[in-house]
């Protein structure tokens, strides 16, 4: 697999991250889903793979895409792999951040400036609501189910709605739910 190709797809991947790490994740999901580009040549990320390095990356300190990224990296070309995936997720970021910081004083007050910025909310609310939408059908659906009922993986649901009422009951640790919700999962073979 070429490095090249996988700091370009991971460039792409960050130009139209806006929202942060969890931003990125309607376009890996993308890719897992539609097998474009990248995947067609190397075979790349399944969705089952997604799901496995988001929960992994959530679990892990830094940023949800950086990790995921580092993470899809690794796998597919080592150190140097994960290395230019977050480079090229973060250099979008890194250029924009630079122009702005350049042209801060002129942008303060330009009208165009401060429209483009508004125009960024509702794209990074899209970008966010579309990588929740992914996690959930990538954790609680099921594609193979003939009727809707059968469509829905009920044990995870009432795994996920049972923890997230302990959340909200007695507001412990993350670290706490994260490893409840692994032994749950362990013990219902999830």
């Amino acid at each position: 697999m070429s490095l090249l190709l996988l700091y370009l797809e991971f460039f792409k991947i960050g130009i139209f991250a806006i929202g942060g790490g969890l931003a990125t994740l309607p376009f890996l999901f993308f890719m897992a889903y539609n097998r474009f580009t990248f995947i067609q040549q190397s075979s790349w990320l399944g969705t089952e793979q997604v799901g496995n390095f988001l929960a992994i990356a959530q679990c892990s300190p830094g940023a949800v895409g950086v990790n995921v990224a580092a993470q899809t990296g690794f796998q597919y070309g080592g150190i140097a792999g994960g290395f230019l995936a977050v480079l090229g997720l973060i250099s979008p970021a890194f250029i924009v951040i630079v122009i702005v910081s350049m042209t801060l004083q002129s942008l303060k007050e330009n009208k165009t400036a401060i429209s483009v910025f508004c125009g960024l909310r509702p794209a990074a609310t899209g970008l966010l609501c579309a990588a929740g939408w992914g996690v959930w059908r990538l954790a609680l659906y099921n594609g193979s189910g003939g009727l809707w009922y059968e469509c829905i993986r009920w044990r995870e649901g009432l795994v996920c709605a049972f923890i997230y009422l302990l959340i909200v009951k007695f507001r412990g640790h993350p670290v706490i739910y994260v490893a409840l919700g692994a032994v749950a999962g362990i013990l219902l073979g999830l």
